[in-house]
């Protein structure tokens, strides 16, 4: 779901620090939804560029995966070192074969500052020129095109492919506006056919017009020269050797800047000063791809192509967006849960705190403290006087919805938590095979599975699924007459009335959705790739869209019970002076006749987010 996220940034705090080691996911979050730019630490890029001089040094010594060999089962298959930028051309374009419906801006905004952060960590040896790049695209509001499918848990190679393609100048960049388009046999992007298009200078249409990359993707490829020396070709990138001016051919439209000057690169990554791939036109942040700003194309230098594609940074950027919502919908639980207690008078001593200080789990003493808190229950119910029992004519317990919540719930919360550690390890480390210990030596590893990413996420849909049932439980409890003291289905109109019984339905359907993306764990999957070589894979991606369709299940469910608390809460007696209450009722419709009731679950679902808050 392409959608902001609720996370509120200081005041005048735009700026989200990158050095490769500090990432936290609301700070992801918030690059994401474009709330914040980047801000590379100094240090860090630093600390990049001498990890490229050390990667330079050992590739000249000996054989280096990805950089003078092969991949995958052509692991064994020397290259000629004055082959090694054409064999990174090569790889990029060869694995730049994605499939499945473009991903929203969202999602790869997310990729690309996990990419950059994890570069910052300077265990791949790549040039920081690329880590200038993916910056500047988060700063201008542009992305690659990336499609869903072609991760399978051990790097997601096609879509950092298409980024790669796209950093170098050869794919297009695209606006949050810009329609999908499916890419065209070859892997391109069309250009002339999203929002933008129009004609160029002088009347005719420029290259590339509708893009945000003028002629990429329509021109020739770049080629090889004499010498073995990469050439750049009309519109394509530039790849080991001399860049033309930006007003020379369709680069000159690609809004690199009319006045830049574009030279080689030194060993610095600097073009007079300038890291190479950033925008010159004007200052970065200062205008968006519609005034024609854009991060420049890239050197592709030997080495490069295979330090870029080694992570699971989609996969990682779907797991904490799907993470981030599906936390805010565990911490508006609470508040659902609470509601629908007071509304069946249920017992507090389920949620005593000596009860969950006997088992000192941290998410059920978590998910019982908020229950107590926003009931304004005391700790331990036995302190107001009598030995605990429940009085004469009370439930001496209530169903499993109630009384096993903080157990179940608190699984889920402990799952969440548990994502969102992996989630924050993985962003702000190294990787890449082979990767770059800072005592400069090389290793061969398989640090690329994403088998821990994938479990976590596994079993949070698990969790989620178990808590789940227990919303739907409370759910029909509400209806009872025997729990609540209300008409069944907390029906007001004549007899015969249906009330709120159809909200049963829509919630198991929705839970049923929920246990179809649970009950298959992806990382149970299997597959047998590249000759035999690669014999096993980890589904994080996989697991992670899983994780993204149980929480948009969970929101419905959640939501159904939200409506029916609320309604059963308005015919007490005395409804309880609450907070969430009082919130709650204030967005929802208030009419009890018999009526449709979609309206009523799409602002709960709405205030969802709201209530996760309070």
């Amino acid at each position: 779901m392409d959608v902001p996220t609720r996370v509120p940034p200081q005041p005048g705090d735009t700026r989200v620090p990158l050095d490769g080691g500090g990432l936290t996911l609301p700070a992801l979050i918030r690059l994401a939804d474009g709330t914040a730019v980047p801000a590379v630490d100094p240090g860090a890029l630093d600390r990049v560029r001498r990890a490229r001089e050390t990667a330079d040094r050992l590739a000249a010594t000996g054989r280096w995966y990805g950089r003078g060999t092969g991949v995958g089962a052509h692991r064994s298959v020397a290259v000629d070192p004055a082959e090694e930028t054409a064999h990174g051309l090569r790889l990029l374009r060869s694995h730049a074969g994605g499939a499945g419906p473009a991903l929203p801006a969202r999602t790869v905004r997310a990729m690309l500052a996990i990419r950059a952060n994890q570069l910052l960590a300077g265990g791949s040896g790549i040039h920081p020129s690329f880590v200038t790049a993916l910056t500047d695209a988060l700063r201008l509001g542009v992305h690659p095109a990336v499609n869903e499918y072609g991760g399978v848990g051990t790097g997601d190679l096609t879509a950092l492919a298409q980024t790669g393609l796209t950093l170098l100048g050869e794919r297009p960049w695209l606006t949050p506006d810009d329609p999908a388009t499916p890419p065209r046999a070859d892997g391109t992007v069309p250009v002339g056919e999203r929002a933008g298009t129009g004609p160029g200078p002088g009347g005719g249409e420029a290259p590339g017009a509708g893009s945000a990359s003028g002629g990429v993707g329509t021109a020739e490829r770049a080629t090889v020269g004499p010498g073995g020396v990469l050439e750049e070709a009309p519109g394509g990138g530039v790849l080991g050797g001399e860049r033309p001016p930006s007003g020379a051919g369709p680069l000159g439209v690609v809004g690199v800047g009319a006045e830049q000057t574009a030279q080689a690169a030194d060993p610095t990554g600097t073009v007079d000063g300038v890291h190479v791939g950033e925008a010159r036109s004007r200052g970065v942040g200062e205008g968006g791809p519609a005034a024609g700003v854009l991060p420049a194309p890239v050197t592709l230098r030997a080495g490069d192509a295979l330090a870029l594609l080694s992570s699971n940074a989609l996969a990682l950027a779907q797991a904490a967006l799907a993470g981030h919502e599906t936390e805010l919908l565990l911490r508006a639980t609470h508040v659902v849960a609470a509601l629908s207690l007071a509304a069946v008078s249920g017992s507090p001593e389920a949620y005593a705190a000596p009860v969950h200080a006997l088992r000192p789990y941290p998410g059920p003493a978590r998910a019982a403290a908020e229950v107590r808190r926003l009931l304004g229950l005391p700790d331990d119910p036995a302190t107001g006087g009598g030995n605990g029992l429940p009085a004469a004519g009370r439930r001496i317990q209530d169903p499993y919805g109630f009384r096993a919540f903080p157990q179940v719930h608190g699984a889920a919360l402990d799952a969440s938590a548990a994502l969102r550690r992996i989630v924050e390890t993985e962003i702000n480390c190294p990787s890449e095979n082979p990767v770059l210990t800072p005592d400069g030596h090389l290793y061969h590893h398989g640090g690329f599975f994403a088998a821990p990413l994938a479990l976590a996420l596994d079993g949070l849909n698990l969790a989620l699924l178990k808590t789940a049932q227990l919303s739907a439980a409370r759910l029909s409890a509400l209806s009872r007459p025997d729990l609540t003291g209300l008409p069944g289905f907390l029906a007001t109109g004549p007899a015969g009335s249906s009330g709120t019984m159809i909200l049963e339905y829509t919630a198991n359907s929705a839970l049923a959705e929920l246990r179809s993306s649970a009950a298959a764990p992806a990382s149970a999957g299997h597959a047998v790739l590249s000759h035999g070589l690669e014999e096993a894979a980890g589904f994080a991606g996989q697991a992670a869209r899983q994780t993204e369709r149980a929480r948009a299940a969970y929101a419905t469910v959640l939501a159904c019970e939200l409506v029916c608390a609320v309604r059963a809460l308005r015919l007490h007696p005395e409804p309880p002076a609450l907070p969430a209450l009082a919130l709650a009722a204030a967005a929802l419709p208030t009419g009890l006749e018999d009526r449709p009731l979609t309206g009523d679950i799409e602002t709960a679902t709405a205030l969802l987010p709201r209530l996760a808050e309070l």
